[in-house]
């Protein structure tokens, strides 16, 4: 098992909702990566699992009880051990307000949530891709946003 996942990326998932935990966690199993994933239930949780160990990427819902996700976007950026980790808005909260927030405070991509399994491992398939230990990818605002189709 520690073998497992010294190969795989730890991705940690900020999401209370639990469909759309099991959703993702669904996708995940689906995608060419061998991926460990850990949820946090809320931002609290969060910022405590970031604090005991560093995951390869961050997925973090908008909508959270405790701490929401702007906040926790807020609290990781302003944090310098957090700088390399990469974190990846996860939300169907995609109105112009929102992802412009994001994107200025310094979140790495948006991900909509999408309906279908399928278009979340597609999503989810480009962003693993990415080869986030090399380079820390900020993309032009025009590429900031995944979407299914």
């Amino acid at each position: 098992m520690i073998s497992e996942q010294e190969d795989s990326t730890h991705v940690l998932i900020a999401e209370d909702d639990d469909d759309d935990y099991l959703i993702f966690s669904l996708a995940i199993e689906e995608v060419t990566f061998r991926v460990m994933l850990t949820r946090a239930v809320n931002g609290e949780v969060l910022l405590q699992l970031l604090e005991e160990k560093l995951p390869d990427i961050v997925f973090l819902d908008l909508l959270m009880p405790c701490k929401d996700g702007r906040q926790c976007l807020k609290e990781i950026r302003a944090n310098k051990k957090f700088d390399a980790v990469p974190v990846i808005i996860y939300s169907s909260l995609t109105d112009l307000m929102n992802v412009e927030y994001c994107y200025r405070e310094g979140s790495n991509l948006f991900a909509v949530k999408p309906s279908r399994i399928s278009e979340l491992k597609t999503i989810l398939e480009r962003i693993l891709t990415i080869d986030w230990k090399k380079t820390l990818y900020f993309p032009s605002r025009s590429e900031f946003v995944l979407a299914a189709g």
